[in-house]
C-alpha cells in the first residue's frame, strides 16, 4: 500500500481524500463486533450448559445473533466502509447519516438479543426494524455507487444479491417475531427459522465473502485481478440453490437440488481462486513470512468442507442429533472464522491509510506490513485452531467441559484479536 508521492508533499487532495477508507466508522462497526463475539463465548464458559439438548431455544437463539448479526454482519458492515474505496475503487466516505446508521445498527442487535434472551418477542421485532433500516442504508448507498466502479459484473452482482438476501433474511426474521406474539404461520416455526438462518449464513455472509474475495485475495496475495463473466456463476448458483434449499426448508420438499448448487457455487468460487493463485505477483519483502491471518481462512476452507458433508447427511440420511449441532456449529462458525482473518488483513490497511489522512500525506514511518504483530496473529490463530473444534466436540456431545474449554479459548482469540487491533493502530500513528 502506497501513497501517491505527489500527495505526500502537498496534501492529500479532495479526490484522492474521497477514496481513502473512512477514519473513525469502521472501528465502532469492528469494536461492536468484538464485543458481540466476546459476550457469546464469555456466556458459554460461564453457563456451558446453556446450549442444552435441543438447538431451538430463546436463550441460543441469543447468543447465535450475538455471532451472526454481531460479529459477522458487524464486521462485514465495517469492512465495506474499508474494502469499497481500496478495492472497490468507490467514495465512501462517512457522513452523519452512516454514524446513525451503525448507531441503530447496534442499538438493535442488542435489543434483539436482550429480547430473545428474555422472551420478550415484541422486543426482537422492534428492534429487528433498526437492524433492516441500517442494513438496508448501507446496501443502498454501495449499490447505487456499483455502476461507477468499472467493476467486472459479476463482483457487482455478489454485492448486490448480498445486500438482497441479508434483507430479505432480517425480513423473515421479523415476520417469525411477530408470528411468536400472534400465532398464525401457515408454517413450521422450526423449519422456517432454518430456512432464515441458511438465507443469512449463505444467501449473505458467504455471497459478500465471494463477491468481495474476488478483489481482496488478488490484493492479500498479491496477484492479478480476476475478470470476465465468468465471475457470475458463483453468485448465479449460490443464489438460485440458496433460495431452494430455504424453500425446500419451508415446504418439506427434498433439499438434494439445491444442495448440488450450492456446492457448485463454491467448485465455481474456488476455480476462479485458483486461476488467480497462477498469476502471482511479487510477494512484499516486509510482509511476515508466515501470514497467519491467512491461514486463518485455510482452516475455515476445511470447516466449510466439513459443515457440507454434514449438510448433504441431513439432506440425505437420518443422521444422530449430534450432527445437527456439528452442521450448525461448523457452519456458522467457518464463517466467523473467515471474518477474523480477513479483519486480520484489512486492519493494518485501515490503520495506516488512517495514519496518512491524519499527517495531511506525509507517509507513515512504518509500512502496512510492519504494523502487523507476528506473535499476536499467531495466537489468535492457535486458539481458534483449538478452540473452534473442542467447542464443536462439546455441542455435538453435550458435553460442558469441552463446551466451557472451547469457549475459552475462542474468548481469548477474541480479545487477542482487538488488542492486536489497538496495537496495529498505535503503530501506524507513531
Amino acid at each position: 500500500m502506497n501513497a501517491d508521492p505527489q500527495d505526500a508533499a502537498a496534501g492529500i487532495s479532495a479526490g484522492r481524500r474521497a477514496l481513502l477508507p473512512a477514519p473513525t466508522l469502521p472501528l465502532a462497526y469492528f469494536g461492536g463486533a468484538h464485543l458481540a463475539l466476546a459476550i457469546a463465548f464469555a456466556t458459554l464458559l460461564i453457563e456451558p450448559g446453556l446450549a442444552g439438548a435441543f438447538h431451538y431455544h430463546p436463550r441460543l437463539i441469543a447468543l447465535v445473533h450475538l455471532v451472526t448479526l454481531g460479529w459477522i454482519s458487524g464486521s462485514i458492515l465495517g469492512a465495506v466502509y474499508i474494502v469499497a474505496p481500496l478495492a472497490l475503487g468507490l467514495p465512501f466516505r462517512a457522513r452523519r447519516a452512516d454514524a446513525t446508521a451503525c448507531l441503530f445498527y447496534w442499538l438493535g442487535t442488542a435489543g434483539m438479543v436482550g429480547g430473545f434472551w428474555t422472551g420478550r418477542f415484541a422486543i426482537v421485532g422492534i428492534a429487528s426494524l433498526l437492524v433492516l433500516g441500517a442494513l438496508t442504508f448501507v446496501g443502498a448507498r454501495l449499490l447505487s455507487n456499483l455502476p461507477a466502479a468499472r467493476l467486472p459484473r459479476g463482483v457487482s452482482l455478489h454485492l448486490a444479491l448480498a445486500f438482497v438476501n441479508i434483507i430479505l433474511a432480517g425480513a423473515a426474521g421479523a415476520f417469525m417475531s411477530a408470528n411468536r406474539l400472534a400465532g398464525t404461520l401457515p408454517w413450521s416455526p422450526l423449519a422456517f427459522a432454518l430456512a432464515h438462518a441458511h438465507l443469512a449464513v449463505l444467501g449473505w455472509a458467504t455471497m459478500m465473502i465471494f463477491g468481495t474475495g474476488y478483489r481482496l485475495i488478488p490484493m492479500f496475495l498479491p496477484a492479478a485481478m480476476p475478470s470476465g463473466p465468468g465471475l457470475g456463476i458463483s453468485a448465479i448458483l449460490l443464489e438460485v440453490g440458496t433460495l431452494w434449499l430455504a424453500a425446500s426448508l419451508v415446504a418439506g420438499w427434498s433439499p438434494g437440488p439445491s444442495v448440488l448448487l450450492v456446492m457448485g457455487a463454491f467448485a465455481a468460487f474456488f476455480y476462479w481462486i485458483r486461476r488467480t493463485l497462477r498469476n502471482r505477483r511479487p510477494r512484499p519483502t516486509e510482509l511476515p513470512p508466515h501470514d497467519w491471518s491467512t491461514w486463518h481462512t485455510h482452516l475455515a476452507i476445511v470447516y466449510l468442507i466439513v459443515a457440507m458433508a454434514l449438510g448433504c447427511w441431513l439432506a440425505l440420511g437420518d443422521p444422530p442429533k449430534g450432527v445437527t449441532w456439528a452442521y450448525g456449529a461448523t457452519g456458522i462458525l467457518f464463517v466467523a472464522q473467515m471474518v477474523s482473518g480477513i479483519q486480520g488483513r484489512l486492519m493494518p490497511m485501515y490503520a495506516w491509510y488512517r495514519a496518512l489522512e491524519r499527517r495531511d500525506g506525509d507517509l507513515p514511518r512504518q509500512s502496512v506490513h510492519r504494523l502487523i504483530a507476528p506473535s499476536l496473529a499467531l495466537s489468535v490463530f492457535l486458539a481458534w485452531l483449538v478452540g473452534l473444534p473442542v467447542l464443536t466436540v462439546g455441542l455435538m456431545n453435550e458435553h460442558p467441559g469441552s463446551i466451557a474449554t472451547g469457549s475459552a479459548a475462542l474468548l481469548c482469540a477474541t480479545l487477542i484479536s482487538a488488542a492486536h487491533g489497538v496495537l496495529i493502530i498505535r503503530r501506524a500513528q507513531s
